[in-house]
């Protein structure tokens, strides 16, 4: 508000100066029409501000003064002296209301309602006057056209690369104290400068959000729908061209929520949400970006329907459309001619819209990203750069190229060959370990397609941070820090989501300024998770030596480990369903029912934490506190004195675990099981090993003795066939499942989608089960 009344302040000042001239001349002359439509023009402004800026008494005033105007104007007054003096003294009255609210005293209101009455017809001649003690405080403001700020901007630029020019030549040699010492005032006042001429372009992007409300109101009200608005960072600035430049483009993507995202009343109680609709506008700058978010909790984006439209309107091809990836079938809203509205409204349907968005973002240098919950809503982020903004930057090389870096982005620069640096490569990724922090590194030259050039001295990291995390970027050569001016590049160079847009140093060759989040994109970096933690341990299980195993922290309070290799799962279950039946604890799980190892008392109101542990032929449950880690066993292992539940002990970081001895726990509580209690799977035509590697261990976790061969005497409880042509199982008195490749069935095919598991295991137990349960 502050803002918008030292604006009102400046413009009323600049305008009253403006017509002083014609002030007067429409007191010699007061039939002529043209001075006085300019008067009225003013006074009608001032009431107009007065309303929204919550100042009554100037209101008042104007108000009084632009009702006389009017019937001028409209020819049902005359305006003789007295009233021309009558409006003038009004006008100065407002000179001096606005004066005294800029130097924050205050002015006796007394004369204000004499003032008015001296407006009615017949009144008499109100006497010129000036109030003493309210002088005019310096102007704090100035207009400016949006070309001379250019120029400004044009000519700072070049006084900060002739600076940078000049430090270099300067420190290329031996430099006297007293020439270094004037470089570094210059550099201080020219980063003074610098920031001060940036601001002048800058404007709250509260300029482009004070419009919205009214907006989504009389579109959500023309629509029959209720939607509520909530804006964030509307003090986040933007260039004050580029905020011209997005209003079309925001109101599109804001009346198109209403529209085809946010479902009517009845929809919505149907689908279990509230009635009124939910839009969220947010700003927020990052790096050298701003971006900005619409969303919404709608239906969100029918790709199904997007991909019939084109294809029934001839241009695109269906087949084509299907074999797109989810990220392209979800940019096909941005098809020019695309519409999902059925029907023309005054909001949409008339096929323009998106496509025109996001040709307007890409003309400035920025870019549209959309994320689709279908059913739940969209959200829409557009990032913007920071246009004719100068930001200190480091200047990177990879092969003959250079590229710009912002230096608020990089937390550090370290070489490869540091004593504290070692660089990894896990899964095909590599992995930089700097200081026992764990990062991962992007290679810009494999990211960009730029040869690199050996170094004797090795690669050099820059440790980049993001809003979601930190990675090392690995560089061929730091060169320079350096202070660039930043204009966005061509639509087709930002569009790819690796630059935040370009710059011209004092070495004459362009330059792209790199942006580091959507690098990290690009590469396909996931910070939702430790990144260090997850990179331990997929080097423990590939380049470590020894018995994997899981630590675990047992009912007792001792922690112990168990190999790796007969844990099936840990999973939690309910305490209820723990029984002592038949001599021995037992859990029923999954309709089956495993002998329970527990070693020490837990409680019964919980839920358990249970280790699902498998040999090959038989289960057994074992009760556990807690699962701690995946740790590696040492080769010496101390065996225990007897035999038990203990195999030996291991030295883990210092500290004596138990290992739990598998051997001991299959031989006494496995034995009562026999092998007929679990159903025999028999695999049938399985000659490529597919059901051997994708079905076999899904169907010993629920409970079948998978096998390929029968023994002698043995029988099979269900015969399993990866063929669907088979009509037999091969003779054997066994029901038949029969896998197909094929999604969809052909008619009266009995067979199973081989991928769809509760269809398979639902077949299994129905095909056993009309078998007699054998």
């Amino acid at each position: 508000m502050d803002d918008l009344l030292q604006e009102f302040i400046a413009e009323t000042r600049e305008t009253l100066e403006a017509l002083s001239g014609e002030i007067v001349a429409w007191e010699s002359s007061p039939d002529d029409k043209s001075r006085l439509d300019a008067i009225f023009r003013f006074v009608h402004t001032v009431k107009g501000s007065c309303g929204f800026l919550d100042l009554p008494r100037l209101g008042r005033l104007s108000h009084a003064a632009e009702d006389v105007l009017a019937q001028a104007r409209s020819g049902d007054r005359f305006p003789d002296r007295a009233m021309v003096n009558a409006v003038l003294a009004i006008v100065d009255r407002i000179g001096e209301l606005v004066e005294a609210i800029d130097s924050g005293t205050s002015l006796d209101d007394s004369g204000d309602e004499l003032l008015i009455a001296a407006l009615a017809e017949g009144a008499e001649e109100v006497a010129q006057t000036n109030v003493p003690g309210i002088q005019r405080a310096a102007s704090r403001s100035v207009r400016l056209n949006v070309e001379l700020l250019d120029r400004m901007m044009s000519g700072m630029s070049d006084m900060v690369l002739a600076r940078n020019e000049l430090a270099r030549r300067l420190r290329q040699g031996e430099i006297e104290p007293a020439v270094e010492a004037a470089l570094e005032r210059l550099s201080l006042t020219v980063g003074e400068m610098r920031d001060t001429v940036t601001r002048t372009r800058m404007q709250k992007i509260d300029a482009l959000f004070s419009a919205l409300p009214r907006m989504v109101r009389d579109t959500a009200a023309g629509l029959g729908k209720s939607v509520s608005l909530h804006i964030d960072g509307a003090d986040v600035e933007l260039d004050r061209e580029m905020i011209e430049v997005m209003r079309d483009p925001l109101v599109h993507i804001i009346r198109n929520a209403i529209d085809h995202g946010i479902e009517g009343p009845a929809d919505r109680r149907q689908a279990g949400k509230r009635e009124n609709g939910r839009l969220i506008v947010s700003a927020r700058q990052s790096g050298n970006q701003i971006i900005i978010e619409i969303a919404d909790d709608g239906r969100g984006i029918d790709v199904e329907r997007l991909i019939k439209k084109l294809s029934a309107s001839g241009a695109r091809n269906e087949r084509d459309l299907r074999a797109l990836s989810e990220r392209q079938k979800l940019d096909l809203v941005f098809e020019p001619g695309l519409s999902s509205k059925d029907e023309v409204t005054d909001v949409s349907g008339r096929g323009v819209g998106m496509d025109v968005v996001k040709s307007s973002i890409e003309q400035i240098g920025g870019r549209v990203e959309l994320d689709n919950a279908p059913g739940k809503g969209l959200r829409l982020a557009i990032h913007v750069p920071l246009t004719l903004s100068i930001i200190s930057a480091i200047v990177v090389g990879v092969g003959k190229q250079r590229f710009a870096v912002s230096r608020q982005a990089i937390e550090e620069i370290v070489t490869e060959r540091g004593e504290a640096i070692r660089i990894d490569t896990i899964g095909g990724a590599q992995v930089v370990t700097v200081r026992d922090r764990r990062l991962p590194m992007i290679d810009l030259g494999s990211l960009l397609g730029v040869p690199r050039t050996q170094s004797e001295t090795g690669q050099m990291l820059a440790i980049v941070s993001v809003s979601d995390g930190s990675y090392a970027l690995s560089v061929d050569t730091v060169l320079d820090n350096e202070e660039l001016v930043i204009k966005p590049a061509s639509p087709a160079v930002m569009s790819t989501g690796l630059y935040a847009g370009q710059t011209l140093p004092d070495s004459g060759l362009p330059m792209l300024l790199l942006d580091c989040a959507g690098m990290a994109h690009a590469a396909h970096l996931d910070f939702t998770r430790n990144a260090g933690h997850a990179y331990d341990e997929v080097e423990a299980e590939e380049v470590a030596k020894g018995l994997p195993a899981l630590l675990f922290c047992d009912l007792d309070g001792v922690r112990r480990a168990v190999p790796l290799g007969i844990v099936d799962r840990v999973e939690q279950v309910d305490a209820q369903s723990v029984r002592h039946t038949g001599g021995q604890l037992r859990i029923a799980i999954e309709g089956r029912i495993l002998p329970l190892v527990a070693q020490g008392d837990y409680d019964e109101t919980k839920r358990l934490n249970v280790l699902r542990l498998k040999d090959g032929e038989s289960e057994v449950a074992y009760v556990i506190d807690e699962a701690m880690d995946i740790v590696v066993l040492p080769e010496e292992i101390v065996p225990a004195r007897a035999p038990g539940p203990v195999a030996g002990v291991v030295l883990l970081d210092g500290e004596q675990v138990e290992l739990l001895d598998a051997y001991w726990v299959f031989g006494e509580y496995a034995g009562n099981e026999g092998e007929g209690a679990q159903p025999i799977c028999l695999l049938a035509d399985d000659a490529d090993g597919w059901m051997t590697s994708f079905v076999r261990p899904l169907l010993e976790g629920a409970g079948y003795r998978v096998v390929t061969e029968l023994d002698t005497g043995e029988r099979a409880s269900v015969v399993l066939s990866g063929d669907a042509e088979v009509e037999a199982a091969k003779g054997l008195a066994a029901p038949l499942v029969r896998l197909r490749r094929r999604k969809t069935a052909k008619p009266g095919d009995d067979s199973i989608y081989r991928y769809d598991r509760a269809g398979l295991l639902s077949a299994l137990e129905d095909r056993i089960a009309a078998n007699g349960g054998r």
